[in-house]
């Protein structure tokens, strides 16, 4: 009699085929949201290759989405931690500790001797990807790191840096700002895996010691080989700390063990458990009911269960394309619009406004002419270092023919950064820009939403001007990067979402509200059978209650305007469009919802407007020049005396030093400056994290004592004189 024993996860699928304790059979592969068909596939392969035979083989499930595909098989749920210890108890007697990282979760078991027998605590996280092996393989996907690469980089003797443990979208956050400091990919990749361990160690152990042996488990802990260097660096030293003894002369990475069967201890399990199972249970039924259930019944019961889809018919998709839709896959123009005209004649004799909006996750640069017309745009992906990203977008300004400079500004999160080191004239708020760019396209605009890669920015006006904005910048859910990091989960290119997501004729329903619980929820869908065309549908339309509701705190979208206008890069996406319209439509009948014709570039169109303005002004451009900033020379440092001392975050400076003429230079700092250098800092997660030591904060209080003094606050000085006259009469 066969036993199988199979893993449904939230990645991957996993089984094993054990008869009279030999192995016949094993595979492991990613689903790819498909883990019905995997599961049929593996069954099917099952019966013809080690002869799985139905009534009379046994079958177990485990694992998050075997819930309901073991009674159409005839098999029995076993629940994933009591099956990973029955393994190691079978495989591993000696072991004390495991900690198993899945795609989506992570475990931690405590094996102590309780009388005759064997005690267990389990610990689990699973409603949050922080410290998981998606949240890693993500991560090294927006550095450009293969996985390949991954599978083989260090933690051992490299800088770390701090990363979120506890949130799997701060975390992302914070491997974000690094890229952006310039901080190595070797480095970002080894400080994640110290956040892996170091939540497993301080979340999921509960203060519990673990003692040798450990037993790691999972793809992660078995693929990567820097995260068992952080396993082992982090255990030795915890017993050292905590005088636990160990055998004598034993190494106490010897203590601490990879299994090479590590992704299959949990069908392992199941096939141990089965072998003390009644035979009458879980007997094997063939895979008839599964694949029905694939053809027809999740069909049947998403219809009942689903909402519709984006695109109800082809003559909606028809309407919705001939207004908003362009081959190219942007916005078309609305009609009443300013357009953009391209760029002729001339070019280098030509007086321009340059613009570079260094957003989170791409820099942008655009050329105006002194009519306010766009003669020239580029959109390319952040390189990860801010000065790195400056000299690509300028390149291709330069390349396109643009000489003549008359003013530059900067807008975005690169800004302070970037403003002394390029000699741009003008540093523009990002809400500021943003509006401009619109409101030069749509003077009549009501309500400004701009989706980014990492935030929400929506912006309330009253006759041209704004009178109210909201921000949302510490919640991935409702922006882009969110969007693109479910695409690349499923293996979809970015520019193929609203193509993918149309093709959807069904889809779930999710939760509104924070990125980690939509995750959640996400995996919740795929369990019951949703493709990824259809969740990423859904994901779409979820996005107008994130931007609107949950980031924006706007319950009545009538009370603010009739005429919406949406850019940032994230209206690119074609189901995301149809998703806002559908939406501020339902809300505001008969709004008008037009899509800036440059989405991703309407905040350095913006930026430049407002340089266009500043030269008018009487100014003479500070612009280093093409050349001079292609030739910037630059170090980057970072280590203890970079790291801010200001309050308790203790927040891992980088400090990026570059060749300036007429520079001061630092010479007082800990990390002196010579002169001809000018120091950039970032890393930083407040504006106090941009000075070094104690005077240059005591000159900025003076500054501040002083600009109080010249424009005193009139609001504040009416409530002391009203307080001293009660006090007086009293």
């Amino acid at each position: 009699m066969k036993i199988v024993g199979l893993d449904a996860g939230s990645t991957t699928v996993k089984a094993v085929v054990m008869e009279g304790g030999r192995r016949l059979w094993r595979d492991y592969q990613r689903h790819n949201t498909r883990q019905a068909e995997l599961v049929l596939d593996f069954l099917t392969r099952m019966e013809a290759e080690c002869g799985l035979a139905p009534e009379r083989d046994l079958i177990f499930f485990t694992g998050s989405g075997s819930g309901g595909f073991a009674p159409l098989v005839g098999g029995k749920f076993i629940q994933e931690v009591v099956a990973v210890a029955a393994a190691v108890e079978r495989h591993h007697p000696e072991v004390h500790f495991v900690s198993e990282i899945g795609g989506e979760d992570m475990k931690t078991v405590f094996f102590t001797p309780a009388g005759a027998g064997t005690g267990k605590q389990v610990y689990m996280q699973s409603a949050c990807s922080g410290g998981t092996g998606a949240f890693i393989e993500k991560t090294a996907r927006k550095l450009g790191v293969p996985l390949e690469d991954l599978a083989r980089m260090k933690y051992r003797d490299l800088s770390l840096h701090k990363i979120s443990s506890k949130c799997g979208i701060f975390a992302e956050v914070d491997a974000n700002t690094l890229v952006k400091a310039g901080v190595p990919v070797e480095e970002i990749i080894a400080s994640l895996y110290e956040a892996v361990v170091y939540q497993n160690l301080a979340q999921l152990t509960k203060g519990n010691t673990p003692l040798p042996g450990v037993l790691l488990l999972g793809g992660p802990n078995l693929f990567f080989e820097g995260l068992q260097e952080a396993w082992q660096h982090h255990l030795g030293r915890l017993w050292a700390e905590r005088s636990v003894a160990l055998p004598h002369g034993t190494d106490p990475e010897r203590l601490i063990h990879v299994s090479g069967d590590a992704l299959y201890f949990a069908c392992l399990g199941c096939a141990e458990i089965g072998e003390k199972e009644d035979p009458r249970v879980a007997r094997y039924r063939g895979s008839e009911r599964l694949r029905w259930w694939i053809e027809e019944g999740q069909h049947e019961q998403k219809a009942r269960e689903g909402a519709k889809a984006l695109l109800a018919s082809e003559e909606e998709r028809g309407s919705f394309m001939k207004k908003y839709g362009r081959p190219d896959g942007r916005a078309v123009v609305p009609p009443g619009a300013r357009t953009a005209r391209a760029a002729t004649g001339a070019k280098g004799a030509e007086t321009a406004f340059l613009a570079c909006d260094f957003g989170s996750t791409t820099a942008k640069a655009v050329v105006v002419s002194p009519q306010g017309e766009l003669l020239f745009s580029c959109y390319v992906m952040s390189k990860g270092n801010p000065i790195e990203d400056a000299k690509a977008v300028l390149r291709q300004v330069r390349a396109a023919g643009f000489e003549r400079v008359a003013a530059l500004a900067i807008t975005g999160y690169g800004k302070d950064l970037l403003k002394d080191v390029v000699g741009a004239d003008v540093a523009i708020v990002e809400t500021v820009a943003h509006a401009a760019g619109a409101l030069h396209f749509f003077p009549d605009a009501d309500v400004i939403c701009d989706v980014g890669g990492c935030d929400v920015k929506i912006m309330l006006l009253r006759q041209g001007t704004v009178s109210d904005f909201r921000l949302n910048s510490q919640c991935s859910s409702g922006n882009g990067a969110f969007l693109q990091g479910v695409a690349e989960r499923y293996d979809i290119p970015l520019e193929h979402y609203a193509e993918r997501a149309f093709r959807a004729t069904r889809m779930p329903t999710l939760a509104m509200g924070c990125g980690v619980f939509l995750q959640s929820d996400i995996v919740n869908q795929q369990r019951k059978g949703w493709t990824a065309e259809e969740i990423m549908a859904s994901l779409a339309a979820v996005l107008p209650l994130n931007v609107w509701v949950y980031a924006g705190q706007l319950q009545n979208l009538a009370a603010v305007g009739r005429k919406f206008v949406l850019q940032g890069g994230t209206h690119r996406n074609l189901a995301v469009v149809k998703a806002q319209v559908d939406f501020i439509t339902g809300k505001v009948p008969g709004a008008e919802v037009v899509v800036h014709p440059c989405p991703g570039e309407a905040g350095a169109i913006g930026a430049a407007l407002c340089a266009a303005e500043w030269w008018r002004g009487g100014g003479a451009t500070r612009f280093l020049g093409f050349e001079q900033v292609e030739a910037l020379a630059y170090e980057s440092v970072t280590n203890e005396h970079t790291t801010c001392r200001w309050c308790a975050v203790n927040c891992r400076r980088t400090f990026i030093d570059v060749r300036l003429p007429g520079a001061k230079g630092r010479p007082w700092s800990k990390v002196p400056l010579a002169e001809g250098r000018e120091r950039v800092i970032s890393g930083n997660s407040c504006p106090k994290g941009l000075l070094e030591d104690a005077n240059e904060m005591r000159g900025v209080k003076a500054r501040l004592e002083e600009s109080k003094r010249v424009f005193p606050n009139i609001a504040e000085m009416v409530r002391e004189d009203a307080f001293r006259r009660l006090e007086g009469e009293g």
